[in-house]
């Protein structure tokens, strides 16, 4: 079989480069004679590796200095409780923005904290589009505003940034971090699962703002305070080790690409590529709204659905892996094509449709 495309949307294909590096130092870190994987988090070898990567980090996203960078361990839906546990800050309501079901997700964890103001649905357009920003009925008294930039189910995408004045702004990066520069300073805190873009499931990367760190809910968990985290750089406990090496070995491949300008300009031709063969064909079609189409995962339906199974059958066959919808999406495809996915990728699975399509 010709080269596989993984278009699983998490975990996710790595770049080619990294897995490589990663293989060939498997059994020699830097000529040190061991493994990355076992070396202590304590030894001054892996907190040369930690600090290196927090600043190749900070320099693709032109972090602040305000702002600490938080690598813990657990994906993106331990956030989900974390949030409110450290951001309440003495206030008993927070707003959040219903999208899709990531959002949903943290909406029901956060109920178990806090008032939860549901500022702004999609739920109408059955999630295939955003509410208009000047609809959203925001809480002056809210302890921060809370949105999924891109939600990974559906492929729908924030394509701005909203604002919320002087209430917080928290935002789940999980599916797009790293696919196009981004201002920071926007935020009150951005959170991601690494397995997307930056590397193996297990860790995530947290960007908080130092103001808001301390004053946590009374039961909160020490490992689930932001505060001591950042006190203790992200090691109060052993954090995910490997995890934490490979996601160096991303950010230091993002930089050699050129920086955050040309993957956003990698991926745009990307979806655009993809999204305009859908449009033009007959048997796919695509539900998001045009405005809110997600760059890093393409929907799309066969109008015989009933062919679905038979097409995911076959692209697997031809190499072209995972693209099989959510369930909770009700199925159809999914093409997750991160900043990983090579342009020769979209090519291979357009190829494919087409066949599919003539066949």
């Amino acid at each position: 079989m010709s080269q596989i495309y993984n278009f699983s949307a998490g975990p996710a294909a790595l770049p080619v480069e990294v897995m490589q590096q990663a293989q060939a130092e498997f059994l020699n870190w830097q000529g040190k004679g061991l493994s990355a994987m076992e070396i202590s988090h304590r030894h001054s070898w892996f907190m040369s590796m930690v600090e290196q990567t927090e600043q190749d980090l900070r320099e693709l996203l032109a972090i602040p200095k305000q702002y600490k960078v938080l690598f813990l361990a657990g994906g993106a839906s331990f956030q989900f409780a974390m949030i409110p546990m450290n951001l309440l800050r003495g206030k008993n309501s927070a707003d959040y923005i219903n999208t899709g079901i990531w959002s949903q997700k943290a909406i029901t964890e956060a109920k178990r904290y806090c008032q939860v103001n549901i500022a702004a649905s999609g739920e109408s357009s059955q999630f295939n589009s955003i509410p208009d920003f000047n609809q959203w009925q925001l809480n002056p008294h809210a302890a921060y505003v809370h949105y999924a930039a891109n939600e990974t189910i559906s492929g729908l995408e924030f394509p701005y940034i909203p604002e919320t004045g002087d209430i917080p702004l928290v935002t789940d990066m999980s599916s797009n971090i790293l696919s196009a520069p981004l201002d920071v300073s926007r935020f009150g805190l951005i959170y991601a699962g690494a397995q997307k873009n930056i590397g193996p499931s297990g860790l995530s990367v947290v960007i908080v703002r130092e103001d808001l760190l301390g004053d946590v809910l009374p039961f909160t968990p020490t490992l689930y305070n932001y505060q001591i985290q950042a006190e203790n750089n992200s090691m109060y406990n052993t954090p995910p080790t490997y995890a934490w090496y490979i996601a160096g070995l991303v950010f230091a491949w993002l930089k050699k690409q050129g920086g955050l300008a040309i993957i956003a300009e990698r991926n745009r031709h990307k979806a655009e590529k993809l999204y305009t063969y859908i449009d033009q064909s007959e048997f796919y079609f695509n539900t998001i709204d045009v405005r809110y189409r997600s760059k890093m995962n393409v929907t799309f339906r066969l109008k015989q659905s009933e062919l679905e199974p038979l097409f995911i059958k076959q692209a697997e066959q031809a190499g072209l892996f995972a693209l099989n919808g959510h369930k909770s999406a009700g199925g159809g495809m999914r093409a997750s094509i991160y900043n990983a996915m090579p342009e020769a990728g979209i090519d291979r699975l357009i190829e494919f449709m087409h066949a599919f399509k003539s066949k």
